[in-house]
Formats: C-alpha cells, sequence, structure tokens
C-alpha cells in the first residue's frame, strides 16, 4: 500500500513497479499486485485513438489496466527512456518523456515524446492522459 501522496513520488513508485513487472514476464508470466498497489481502483488510461494498443481508447480498473500493459507489450520489442522530466503537486504531475521504441512487427526504431498528465488520489495514480508527438510515426513502426 503506498504511503508517500505526493503524485511525483507516487508514479516513480508505480514506475519502479511497472518495470519489474515487465522485466518479470509481463501479463499472464508476472504478478500485477505491485503495480496494482499504485493505482486507484477507479484508475482509468485514456489513450489516443488509432495507436496500435490503443483499444477503445480507455482502460478502466487494474484489470484494464492490466491488460493495456498487455496490448503495449505485445507493440513494442524495447522500450528506452531517454530524458525525463516532470512538474506538478500532490495531486497531479505532469511527466514529459523522451522514448525510444522498438517495434515487434518491423523491428523499426521510433523516438519520440510523451507527455502525460496523472491525477492521483490517496496515493495511486486515478488517471492517465499520455499524449504522443508523433502518433503517424508511432503507428508506422508498428506496421509490416
Amino acid at each position: 500500500m503506498p504511503t508517500e501522496q505526493d503524485a511525483w513520488s507516487v508514479m516513480q513508485k508505480f514506475y519502479e513497479a511497472e518495470a519489474a513487472y515487465v522485466a518479470a514476464g509481463g501479463y499472464g508470466k508476472a504478478d500485477f499486485g505491485n503495480v496494482a498497489a499504485y493505482l486507484d481502483p477507479d484508475v482509468v488510461l485514456y489513450q489516443a485513438p488509432g495507436m496500435p494498443f490503443s483499444g477503445t481508447g480507455e482502460w478502466r480498473g487494474h484489470e484494464g489496466m492490466e491488460r493495456f500493459m498487455a496490448a503495449f507489450g505485445d507493440a513494442w520489442e524495447s522500450m528506452e527512456f531517454l530524458g525525463q522530466e516532470h512538474w506538478g503537486d500532490a495531486g497531479t504531475v505532469v511527466v514529459s518523456n523522451l522514448v525510444r521504441f522498438r517495434a515487434k512487427a518491423t523491428g523499426r526504431d521510433v523516438e519520440t515524446r510523451i507527455v502525460q498528465v496523472i491525477k492521483v488520489r490517496d496515493g495511486r495514480m486515478l488517471e492517465c492522459r499520455p499524449f504522443y508527438w508523433d502518433t503517424a510515426a508511432i503507428a508506422e513502426a508498428c506496421t509490416p
């Protein structure tokens, strides 16, 4: 159970749990419990339409977040953070990530910026809205 209330502190713990989950094999192979500990039961992830991993565009609850992570993992062979900045307060944090992905379907790399606006409630992520700088490049990298 998270104890820190600051939005950035919560997200740092979430990112650590997420990385450990992925390293342990992800969906169907690893325990999602450590990731879920940093997710509000009512969490919603809003994804941009048209992305290879968007699904319906909304991923709700712990189960939805786990399914999103499976879809995201199906799209990418690797993901490398090249830089990260953040701003915020106790309830909201904006995270700007420079990321390099390698697509599973094509082996192509794409380097792009993703800005996430994240709301936190009671020490857990409540809402996440990622904004991808170049959705066309991401979709192209994933399309054989």
